[in-house]
């Protein structure tokens, strides 16, 4: 299957109002442009380096997600143009975007990540954490928070993870539900199915389009 054929597939199995990002971690500019030549716009990276360098020698349409762990120290560096950056886990990384989107006089649009998962090594906001922030969004005024981003456990369980899908769009549904273009980003290539059933609004998916990836 080329990723051409990969794409149309799974476009046509989504739900209409189910957003797509394209995971192109790893990817060369050629598997994106092959991407790209079918109406794929929206592509999500996790090292800023990289999407830096793709940004600068892709086209200028294309909308660049940051989907992974982000430092602070590297906010500035796509500042300028990053579309959604999906994994908000601190108050400070909040800060820092603010400061950082202020400079290039920008609403930088943000997911608060949500600490979902059993596993330790995931990031996020615990529930009163995510309260007390949202009450105070003013405080950010170059920070458009649009929503909730979370990871569930790495696990053949399929009922955990749908709890914890579960779990999340409940919390979504509490700080967002009156907010018309809210986005809930859950899903991945391995569980998306199952976010989808539970509510979510925004998939990330690599594998399934590109192939396995090369390290």
């Amino acid at each position: 299957m080329t990723i051409a054929k990969n794409l149309k597939a799974l476009k046509t199995s989504l739900p209409e109002e189910v957003i797509l990002v394209a995971v192109s971690k790893t990817k060369s500019n050629e598997a994106i442009m092959e991407a790209y030549a079918t109406g794929q716009r929206l592509f999500g990276e996790n090292k800023v380096q990289e999407m830096v360098q793709k940004h600068e020698t892709l086209p200028k349409d294309i909308e660049w997600h940051m989907i992974g762990h982000l430092q602070r120290n590297k906010v500035k560096y796509m500042a300028s143009f990053v579309h959604l950056i999906h994994g908000v886990d601190t108050e400070k990384l909040l800060v820092e975007i603010n400061k950082q989107a202020a400079k290039h006089q920008r609403s930088i649009p943000c997911l608060l990540q949500v600490h979902i998962a059993e596993e330790s090594t995931k990031f996020g906001f615990a529930e009163s954490e995510l309260t007390d922030l949202i009450g105070r969004k003013d405080e950010f005024p170059n920070v458009e928070i649009k929503g909730l981003m979370g990871m569930a456990s790495f696990t053949d369980n399929t009922e955990q993870v749908q709890q914890e899908f579960r779990g999340l769009k409940k919390l979504f549904d509490q700080f967002f539900k009156k907010m018309d273009t809210a986005v809930l980003s859950m899903g991945m290539s391995g569980d998306y199915p199952i976010a989808i059933a539970e509510g979510s609004t925004l998939i990330r998916v690599g594998s399934k389009i590109f192939g396995a990836r090369n390290y």
